[in-house]
């Protein structure tokens, strides 16, 4: 047990620039929803990869951007709390993709902290190497100390073990793991339920939908072979509501079996999954609604 490398491994960077898609990947199995739409993580969450001689705990952060409510605020506290607390960081950006300023934004915060840093730049696998090497040299430009700079493709599996290698390198040897082995993840199956009802909303509504929705689970009741669990979709306006139910509920039955499937898939057990649609008018500008829905800044 002495030769145990552990650590907290911060992955940040923008919205929609692969953060959850790389975890998932890493970990074989889904504890960080995925869409394409931005902003679907909302809270910090830890992904746990237990091998032999090592514990590496990845948290996977909302994408930094300009807030425009009380729940973007939350979600960029999140994001930067990410950045304390932990021995090494992956900040992520897209190879195809501009270095915007809400990249800049997070460079100058990361130049606060005392932490190596690694570039890791995603979706390397859309680009020539000859533009590859461009973008390299272009994020050297910006004078900051990347401790490497690795590009992967998730999708592809491309240098993903390589990457695993330089955080082992770079870790400590601690003699020990924080986590039970068979753990994937630190986050309540409440919480877990709620994210998979609500990737299964960002994934089957329009875009008007998505980020005015939240999840609360009604009752929850686990036994031997099954998992019964109510909950309630909220949304901000009737509009919305009658979207997510859809024509004679079609909608919300379709939102309902494949998150069904997906909680199965995850917890291996049999899930009874009902769901009813609340409207709760302007909940992302009230703090005290935010907290009801689980977004409590107090975790943290």
């Amino acid at each position: 047990m002495d030769n145990i490398k552990s650590g907290f491994i911060g992955i940040i960077g923008r919205p929609n620039v692969g953060k959850s898609t790389l975890l998932n990947t890493l970990l074989e199995k889904k504890v960080s929803i995925v869409t394409n739409k931005v902003q679907t993580t909302r809270n910090k969450i830890n992904g746990i990869l237990s091998k032999e001689d090592y514990q590496f705990v990845f948290v996977d952060t909302p994408g930094i951007h300009k807030a425009n409510h009380e729940l973007g605020k939350f979600m960029n506290k999140v994001a930067f709390s990410a950045t304390k607390g932990v021995d090494l960081i992956l900040f992520l950006a897209p190879s195809n993709e501009f270095i915007g300023e809400n990249d800049k934004f997070i460079i100058k915060a990361l130049r606060e902290r005392d932490l190596p840093v690694f570039l890791i730049i995603t979706k390397s696998d859309l680009i020539s190497e000859s533009q590859l090497q461009d973008k390299i040299n272009e994020w050297k430009s910006l004078d900051f100390q990347f401790e490497n700079i690795i590009p992967i493709s998730s999708t592809m599996g491309f240098n993903l073990n390589y990457l695993l290698n330089e955080i082992k390198d770079i870790l400590p040897v601690t003699g020990n793991k924080f986590y039970p082995d068979d753990m994937l993840t630190d986050q309540p199956e409440r919480f877990l339920i709620k994210e998979i009802i609500r990737e299964e909303i960002l994934l089957q509504t329009e875009q008007e939908i998505p980020h005015s929705v939240a999840i609360l689970i009604d009752k929850f009741e686990e036994k031997k072979d099954i998992i019964k669990v109510i909950a309630s979709i909220i949304c901000e306006r009737s509009s919305q509501k009658g979207i997510i139910i859809g024509n004679k509920g079609t909608k919300i039955k379709a939102i309902g079996i494949n998150s069904r499937e997906k909680l199965e898939d995850l917890f291996n057990k049999k899930f009874y999954l009902e769901l009813f649609v609340k409207v709760k008018e302007k909940w992302r500008q009230s703090a005290s609604l935010i907290k009801q829905m689980g977004y409590d800044k107090d975790s943290y």
